[in-house]
């Protein structure tokens, strides 16, 4: 008889593909920025003509990096940009990780229904709402801060959340939440220090989601908060591109600077969706 295990040899080759994989997808995802770094360090003409060399003596130029820099305030920009994302991913993550362990463990009338609903906000986008949302906004007294974005991301970040989370909550042995039970925790210390570290790569998939369309967007911020104290930087790098003339070489410096806390953030949440990738290659 075969024996039903799986070889050590067997089950490294499929670590390797699995980490070749990852790798040659890390690739084609930083070609993009790899073009967009190297073109924002040479001169405008050097640009068009060359989009695909890297810099060099005859085309290096700082030009836009400067402008950047001289030109409105970034560094507050970078500031909005990051309470804003960094915020809006705790609340998400620990709110929607909460309405998941509830709807997964436990039983009770539009349970269903509950759940349903919550998904609807995967289908519908958030935007069809915008004048209601700006006019609760305004009745509140929450224009022009960034607590109005936080509400929005984290309210349009929960349905996401909510739908991958009770999946992975499922899953959750229902013998370790009653041992915890019988041992006399609160179901808060079983859902923090039981529940929790078991979906984190759940969790990791959620943030990478979630993380980027908040960094990105440009609607939520250009209706509810444009002024310059509240500005993040994907509006911030709107001065630079006009009606009939842009500074590429600003906003390419621009994207540059931006890129490198989103690459930051992503790196740090990724490495427990990398782990969940490879664990369940070589089982």
């Amino acid at each position: 008889m075969h024996s039903a295990r799986t070889s050590p040899r067997s089950s490294k080759g499929r670590s390797i593909a699995a980490h070749a994989i990852l790798l040659t997808y890390t690739l084609i995802a930083l070609f993009p920025v790899f073009v967009i770094v190297i073109n924002s360090f040479k001169s405008r003409k050097a640009i068009f003509a060359e989009p695909l060399m890297p810099p060099m003596p005859g085309n290096w130029d700082m030009v836009g990096y400067t402008t950047v820099l001289q030109q409105g305030d970034f560094f507050q920009y970078f500031l909005n940009s990051m309470t804003v994302t960094c915020a809006s991913l705790f609340f998400v993550l620990l709110f929607g990780a909460m309405a998941a362990f509830a709807l997964s463990e436990y039983r009770f009338r539009g349970n269903l229904l509950m759940g349903l609903y919550l998904a609807l906000g995967i289908m519908i986008p958030i935007r069809l709402g915008t004048v209601a949302i700006l006019e609760m906004m305004v009745a509140g007294g929450l224009v022009n801060t960034l607590t109005a974005l936080i509400l929005v991301y984290t309210a349009q970040g929960l349905p996401l959340a909510v739908f991958i989370l009770s999946e992975f909550m499922r899953s959750v042995s229902d013998d370790l939440k009653n041992a915890g039970r019988i041992d006399g925790l609160s179901e808060y210390r079983i859902f923090f220090t039981l529940v929790l570290p078991l979906v984190r790569p759940a969790m990791a998939t959620v943030a990478v989601f979630t993380m980027i369309p908040i960094w990105n967007d440009l609607w939520f911020p250009l209706i509810l908060a444009p002024s310059e104290e509240t500005k993040t930087i994907t509006l911030g790098s709107q001065v630079f591109i006009g009606q009939f003339v842009t500074n590429w070489n600003a906003v390419l410096a621009a994207l540059s600077l931006a890129i490198v806390p989103v690459l930051v953030l992503y790196l740090i949440f990724s490495r427990q969706l990398i782990r969940g990738i490879t664990a369940g290659a070589v089982k």
